[in-house]
């Protein structure tokens, strides 16, 4: 199934990947993606604790920030539900 490309002429998407794992701290993300849209911004946040790795997926909308977080082992059922959605929203 091909990734959702959420980049558009209307936003701006940067990315970030730490390449020293080593080095950084545990509150670090490993890597990183940051989508802005309009008058919001989209932070997806690849993380690490002892519970293993999960995506902090928050949205800042003038400094208010709602926070998900996404364990890694339903990243998939995830990108599906969401590759579901915005095929369906391309047909209406």
């Amino acid at each position: 199934m091909p990734m959702v490309d959420m980049a558009t002429t209307q936003s701006e998407a940067t990315y970030m990947m730490n390449s020293s794992l080593g080095e950084r701290m545990p509150s670090d993300p490993i890597a990183s993606e940051k989508i802005a849209f309009e008058r919001k911004i989209f932070f997806l946040d690849l993380k690490e604790n002892q519970r293993g790795r999960f995506m902090k997926i928050t949205e800042d909308v003038g400094g208010r920030r709602d926070t998900i977080m996404l364990p890694a082992g339903a990243f998939k059922e995830f990108l599906e539900a969401l590759q579901r959605l915005v095929e369906f929203e391309g047909k209406l």
